[in-house]
């Protein structure tokens, strides 16, 4: 099969040099052949093919340096930080025009990663101003003397404490996102016990956990969390750590979008592959539209569904599912959200000891 852009396309520079040296000899023989007909002398006529051959060469290679002169001053702009300009010969039909749509492809990427960058350090940096500030709060009406350091005080403030800690740590997998250091452990382990134990410490953390809101606290003790794997002796061949990070955060996710009194299902069944995995983590929530489906998994991505707890609930920091994604994909597997006739449900695969990167 031929790689695309090898071998002699029709209008590719090679074609158009080529067909400039044929051009060149076919001047320079008619004009040899008047010159034996007309019996006039070789060095007019020399003179005559060469300034037809130089006005020939002139027009190619303006029509090939051009678009280079306008490469040229594309890159230097994304050098100096301005991803906005694109190279203007992308529709030509040769090297030249490969080459545009790379640049303009590069820029695309670096004008995104500029703007998620831009968007990192504004979400981080409100998400650490919200619990700072209200610890803040806590701890000067504590030392001004306008409450006590009673334990329902000091609660308070150990809840804030507690969210710092949680977004520092999901900033961290984030910097190990990036940096790939973080390198497989898979194992086998029986997926029952397992899970029930991910949903037990899910269970304590939603008891501790309220999300404010315009109009008070809601405690999310409410939303039951329920355990479904068939066969109950199921086993898979996975990093648990990682796996752990992708249950707790889809987990923590569907409890923060229930309704009152909601159900979480954790669904476990045996892949097709030998100790492959197929989990779902469905929820009766808003659900999430068809068009933000395929964007649910980026950062800082909190989607438009509204919150069942109604405008300014805490919807998190918008990474735990990039973070899900993550560890799914290093595994070789797929996540996804799939059809529900209610709520929300997240599809996982795993593929157990099958070739992940064959």
């Amino acid at each position: 099969m031929t790689r695309p852009g090898s071998g002699m396309r029709p209008f590719s520079i090679k074609a158009k040099l080529g067909t400039l040296v044929v051009v060149s000899v076919f001047i320079t023989t008619g004009l040899l052949i008047v010159a034996l007909r007309t019996r006039t002398e070789f060095q007019f006529i020399t003179v005559f093919s060469v300034i037809a051959t130089l006005l020939i060469t002139q027009f190619v290679a303006h029509g090939l340096t051009a678009p280079l002169d306008e490469m040229r001053a594309v890159a230097r702009s994304i050098s100096h930080g301005d991803y906005t300009r694109r190279v203007s010969g992308a529709g030509r039909r040769d090297e030249l025009g490969d080459l545009a749509q790379t640049i303009n492809r590069m820029a695309d990427d670096l004008e995104a990663e500029d703007r998620h960058r831009k968007e990192l350090v504004a979400n981080v940096s409100h998400e650490l101003r919200t619990p700072i500030a209200a610890l803040r709060a806590v701890l000067e009406n504590v030392v001004d003397g306008v409450s006590a350091a009673d334990p329902e005080t000091m609660r308070t403030a150990l809840k804030q404490t507690e969210r710092l800690g949680r977004l520092v740590e999901t900033l961290l997998d984030l910097s190990r996102l990036d940096n790939g250091v973080v390198q497989l452990k898979a194992s086998r382990f029986e997926v029952w016990p397992y899970l029930s134990g991910v949903l037990k410490e899910a269970n304590l953390a939603t008891s501790q956990r309220r999300l404010s809101s315009g109009s008070g606290n809601h405690s999310r003790t409410d939303v039951h969390l329920h355990l479904d794997v068939s066969p109950p002796e199921l086993t898979a061949h996975a990093d648990a750590e990682r796996l752990h990070q992708v249950v707790a955060n889809l987990i923590d996710n569907a409890v923060k979008h229930s309704p009152p009194h909601g159900r979480v299902t954790v669904l476990a069944r045996r892949g097709v592959y030998p100790e492959s995995l197929e989990l779902e983590v469905i929820d009766e929530g808003p659900g999430i539209p068809e068009a933000e489906r395929y964007r649910v998994f980026e950062r800082f991505n909190r989607g438009q569904a509204p919150s069942p707890h109604g405008p300014g609930s805490d919807g998190g920091t918008g990474l735990g599912l990039a973070i899900a994604h993550w560890a799914v994909d290093l595994h070789g597997g797929r996540i996804g959200v799939a059809e529900s006739a209610r709520g929300c449900r997240i599809q996982v695969t795993l593929p157990g000891l099958s070739e992940r990167r064959g």
